[in-house]
């Protein structure tokens, strides 16, 4: 099956994995290009018999997916345009009543049949770190990568799953700590909370990804989906009713005050790779 066709994503198909590597520069954004290519692929690949394991990457050293477009707060055409576009990507691929598109792409990520990875070493902050948590697996690079959920600094909550699937993997007090406190994490930490599988070597990162999931796709896929079966009956994903709550309380939020505290950052930097780099500490200068 032909992935190549994708803006934003180069897909490569060796072996029964199918690597992803997300180049949007400059910052991976999950805007209207991404999010519909992304959600493209993930309706094409379910059916692919190809593919066993999907493993997600970043052709950016510095940034695995920085965050949501900003636009989406400061035009209110951003996010319906991005909406139907994905909504073209995926045809007949439904989204529940209740959720926005970014839930309902981290939600089919989920049920994919498949086995998928992340390999993050750069940032994934916002809406980057909400599609990595969609994820069966996650793997950091110490010293190279980091998280966050940084939208209570942007004085809303995240809308697209974080909440909720921050919590499923790391439980409430450190779900609360790192949802209203917006801290970057990395690597160790995350580890140590849950976000990921394993903080890693930078330098060897690749490697154990790559032999995992080679060895992962050996494994016959009616096994797979027998173990997932059974995992998810005993970890359940999340109801659509906690995701409609958390995209209720996304718009409650969404107020002229916000439109004007977006413009202010983005004119100090914020959406720039510079002011990327330490976005915590710019929007405490703030």
């Amino acid at each position: 099956m032909d992935h190549h066709t994708w803006t934003g994503l180069r897909v490569t198909v060796a072996d029964g994995v199918a690597t992803v590597t997300l180049d949007h520069p400059p910052l991976n954004l999950m805007d209207g290009v991404l999010l519909p290519s992304l959600r493209g692929f993930v309706h094409q690949v379910r059916d692919d018999a190809d593919v066993r394991v999907i493993v997600f990457q970043s052709a950016d050293p510095e940034f695995f997916s920085a965050h949501g477009d900003m636009a989406y707060v400061i035009d209110p055409d951003a996010l319906p345009a991005a909406t139907r576009a994905a909504v073209a990507a995926a045809p007949g691929a439904v989204i529940p009543e209740g959720l926005n598109i970014l839930q309902a792409v981290a939600e089919e990520v989920r049920a994919l049949p498949q086995v998928t990875i992340g390999k993050i070493a750069g940032y994934a902050r916002g809406a980057g770190n909400e599609f990595l948590m969609a994820l069966d697996l996650r793997f950091a690079a110490i010293g190279r990568s980091g998280q966050a959920q940084p939208e209570s600094l942007l004085k809303i909550l995240p809308g697209g799953g974080g909440t909720v699937n921050m919590t499923r993997l790391l439980g409430r007090a450190r779900a609360l700590e790192l949802l209203v406190g917006g801290q970057l994490v990395g690597a160790e930490v995350a580890e140590r909370y849950g976000l990921v599988n394993r903080a890693l070597p930078a330098d060897e990162i690749d490697a154990f990804v790559d032999t995992l999931a080679r060895r992962m796709a050996r494994v016959r896929p009616e096994v797979v989906a027998a173990i997932k079966a059974t995992v998810d009956a005993v970890a359940p994903g999340i109801p659509h009713e906690a995701f409609a709550v958390e995209n209720t309380s996304l718009y409650s939020l969404f107020t002229p005050d916000l439109v004007d505290l977006a413009h202010r950052q983005l004119a100090a930097g914020v959406q720039t790779r510079e002011g990327e780099r330490d976005l915590e500490g710019l929007i405490d200068s703030l």
